[in-house]
């Protein structure tokens, strides 16, 4: 294992969409002696792998999409820079890496899941999630500074759509304004207060995709946006109703994607953290109890300075075959 199996894989642009010629790469190339592949159409012209060796009762599984945009890989002194580094390449090369050496050391019964769409609602998880049958334990790979998961923020996600009425902006009487309305209705939501929670912290949330195509000198008679809130076990029921609560006839809000709050499965002997974002986890029930584990910072995922540090690859290989045979001993 060096630098240049990662680096090999990051330069495949696998952008939510594309991730198609990564997965083709992988099928060529990743398959071992003591392995056989299975392809899953996804059902938009992408497909997840899953390499199984015997009858998988554990899987690691990551992803093989990145966000947007690519960016070219390079090596300096150890650490591999670019898009994907951790988020999620260094995963599959770690997760590929154990598989090779759980096989040499002649274990059987686990598997490689690697899926699409990760990043644009987990819509490979879902379709694994429904095909994949007898399996007790998951390990789902993402940067988590080569820690073992005991909970992950859950999300929402809302469309707002407020309306008001064009008027020349020199006349404002004439009109309503729905930038303003905005204004109030964010200013409420910045006053709500929610729980707490003892072992999730504080409810987060952003707002993105914002428009409103009037033209500078014209009142807008329409805003639209979203706001992705991120939430813990005391929060996750009260957000939609917190909405409601302070929106009235001229605001829509409509809910277009939500996951819970999540327990990870851990296990003893691992510096543990929770985390504040979302995964295939959730949606990979059926595949039995879930660990999230993985090298790599979460801080830099999604920025133009996303690296990994080989060492820590190369201590996530240990400490996922480690991992690996404690799961077999509970299952025996």
């Amino acid at each position: 294992m060096n630098t240049e199996e990662l680096v090999q894989i990051m330069k495949i642009d696998s952008t939510s969409g594309k991730e198609v010629e990564l997965a083709n790469y992988i099928a060529r190339t990743f398959k071992t002696p003591g392995s056989t592949l299975e392809i899953q159409e996804v059902g938009d012209g992408s497909v997840n792998l899953f390499f199984k060796w015997g009858t998988p009762k554990i899987v690691f599984c990551t992803h093989l999409d990145t966000v947007p945009p690519y960016i070219e890989p390079w090596a300096d002194n150890g650490k591999v820079f670019g898009r994907g580094a951790c988020d999620a390449k260094g995963q599959i090369i770690a997760a590929y890496n154990a598989c090779k050496e759980l096989e040499s050391e002649g274990e059987t019964d686990f598997g490689l899941l690697l899926v699409a769409g990760e990043e644009i609602g987990s819509k490979g998880a879902k379709v694994a999630n429904n095909l994949i049958k007898d399996c007790q334990y998951v390990i789902v790979g993402e940067p988590t500074e080569n820690k073992l998961i005991r909970a992950g923020k859950g999300i929402q996600l809302y469309e707002v759509s407020i309306k008001g009425i064009s008027a020349h902006s020199g006349y404002p009487q004439f009109g309503d304004d729905a930038i303003e309305r905005m204004r109030v209705f964010l200013n409420k939501l910045s006053e709500v207060k929610f729980p707490v929670d003892n072992l999730l912290g504080t409810t987060t949330y952003n707002i993105g995709m914002l428009a409103s195509n009037n033209a500078h000198n014209v009142l807008p008679n329409l805003v639209t946006f979203r706001i992705y809130f991120r939430t813990t076990f005391s929060s996750h029921l009260l957000i939609e109703n917190r909405l409601k609560g302070i929106s009235d006839d001229k605001i829509s809000v409509t809910k277009i994607r939500e996951d819970k709050p999540f327990r990870f499965h851990y296990i003893d002997g691992y510096h543990s953290d929770i985390v504040a974002f979302a995964s295939d986890g959730p949606c990979l029930a059926n595949l039995g109890k879930c660990l999230l584990y993985g090298p790599g910072s979460i801080k830099v995922a999604h920025t133009d300075k996303e690296f990994i540090d080989f060492a820590d690859i190369e201590r996530a290989v240990t400490d996922l075959k480690n991992i690996f045979k404690t799961l077999t001993q509970e299952i025996a």
